[in-house]
Protein backbone atom coordinates (compact mmCIF):
# COMPACT_ATOMS: atom_id res chain seq x y z
CA UNK A 1 0.00 0.00 0.00
CA UNK A 2 1.02 3.29 -0.67
CA UNK A 3 1.00 6.28 1.81
CA UNK A 4 -2.23 8.16 2.24
CA UNK A 5 -1.68 12.25 1.40
CA UNK A 6 -3.60 14.49 2.70
CA UNK A 7 -4.24 16.83 0.03
CA UNK A 8 -5.39 20.13 1.80
CA UNK A 9 -2.24 19.98 3.90
CA UNK A 10 0.10 19.16 1.20
CA UNK A 11 -1.59 22.27 -0.91
CA UNK A 12 -0.85 24.26 2.06
CA UNK A 13 2.86 23.16 2.26
CA UNK A 14 3.34 23.77 -1.77
CA UNK A 15 1.66 27.12 -0.96
CA UNK A 16 4.07 28.13 1.67
CA UNK A 17 6.84 26.94 -0.21
CA UNK A 18 6.08 29.09 -2.93
CA UNK A 19 5.91 31.97 -0.71
CA UNK A 20 9.09 31.59 0.58
CA UNK A 21 10.37 31.05 -2.44
CA UNK A 22 9.29 34.38 -4.30
CA UNK A 23 9.76 36.00 -0.97
CA UNK A 24 13.47 34.93 -0.85
CA UNK A 25 13.83 36.16 -4.21
CA UNK A 26 12.74 39.82 -3.61
CA UNK A 27 15.01 39.69 -0.57
CA UNK A 28 18.06 39.38 -2.83
CA UNK A 29 16.76 41.41 -5.95
CA UNK A 30 15.81 44.41 -4.02
CA UNK A 31 17.40 43.64 0.07
CA UNK A 32 20.47 45.53 1.06
CA UNK A 33 22.39 44.66 3.61
CA UNK A 34 23.05 46.51 7.03
CA UNK A 35 26.22 47.84 5.76
CA UNK A 36 25.47 48.77 2.27
CA UNK A 37 22.79 51.17 4.02
CA UNK A 38 25.03 52.29 6.79
CA UNK A 39 27.59 53.37 3.75
CA UNK A 40 25.18 55.52 1.61
CA UNK A 41 24.30 57.07 5.00
CA UNK A 42 27.70 58.13 5.69
CA UNK A 43 28.46 59.13 2.11
CA UNK A 44 24.92 61.51 2.24
CA UNK A 45 26.35 62.97 5.40
CA UNK A 46 29.76 63.75 3.86
CA UNK A 47 28.64 64.98 0.89
CA UNK A 48 26.44 67.32 2.84
CA UNK A 49 28.84 68.67 5.49
CA UNK A 50 30.94 69.18 2.70
CA UNK A 51 28.10 71.67 0.85
CA UNK A 52 27.67 73.45 3.50
CA UNK A 53 31.32 74.01 4.15
CA UNK A 54 31.15 75.65 0.98
CA UNK A 55 28.62 78.31 1.15
CA UNK A 56 29.41 81.48 0.93
CA UNK A 57 28.22 83.79 4.07
CA UNK A 58 26.82 86.86 2.16
CA UNK A 59 25.93 89.61 4.92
Amino acid sequence: MSNLVNLKQARKRKARADKRKAADENAARHGRSKADKALDRARRVKTATDHEAHKRDDT
